[in-house]
């Protein structure tokens, strides 16, 4: 049983790592969202690559905002019901919802995202317009990255759930918003 808890530990390491990294993310955005506005209402200048680089920014806030929130139970579900279910119920829950959907799925995106980021690379594609950002292959390429640390995350939420079986951990019952910071 002790692997387990290295294991279930390291995982949740990794996927809040993934909230760090989607955290600086969205730090970078804000800021850049500030530039283009000042550029934009006080310089009368506008940057395409400026405006492509917060979808970009937005993009891996998103994908690796997913992995954190499945780890910290942050994602939506229907807690009308899971409130009220035993640790033990929430953690037969959570394991087969792990192992049936979460899993699966992110074999799914990374199989499909994988082949998008590759395509996008020998393509040499770019951006469209006229000042956009070189490179998109960079930005398609998180989203498999972003499936693995999914994957990881799913792995995480089964390893956790037998702990919380085991009787070693529970689940603690959450009355706000938590987070980073």
């Amino acid at each position: 049983m002790r692997w387990i808890i290295k294991l279930d530990e390291g995982l949740a390491y990794l996927s809040t790592f993934c909230g760090w990294v989607a955290c600086a993310a969205m730090i970078l955005m804000a800021g850049n969202v500030f530039f283009d506005v000042v550029a934009r209402y006080v310089f009368n200048d506008v940057s395409i690559g400026m405006q492509e680089m917060e979808w970009h920014l937005y993009s891996v806030v998103f994908l690796l905002g997913i992995p954190y929130a499945l780890r910290t139970d942050g994602h939506v579900r229907v807690d009308v019901f899971y409130a009220r279910w035993s640790d033990k119920t929430k953690a037969w829950i959570n394991l087969v919802g792990a192992i049936i959907f979460v899993i699966p799925f992110s074999y799914l995106i990374w199989n499909y995202g994988y082949e998008f980021a590759i395509e996008s690379y020998r393509m040499g594609e770019g951006s469209g317009d006229p000042g956009g950002l070189p490179h998109r292959w960079i930005i398609k390429s998180v989203i498999p990255v972003s499936a693995v640390f999914t994957a990881i995350a799913g792995l995480n939420m089964a390893t956790h759930a037998l702990r919380v079986m085991s009787g070693e951990k529970t689940y603690e019952a959450k009355h706000g918003a938590e987070g980073l910071a």
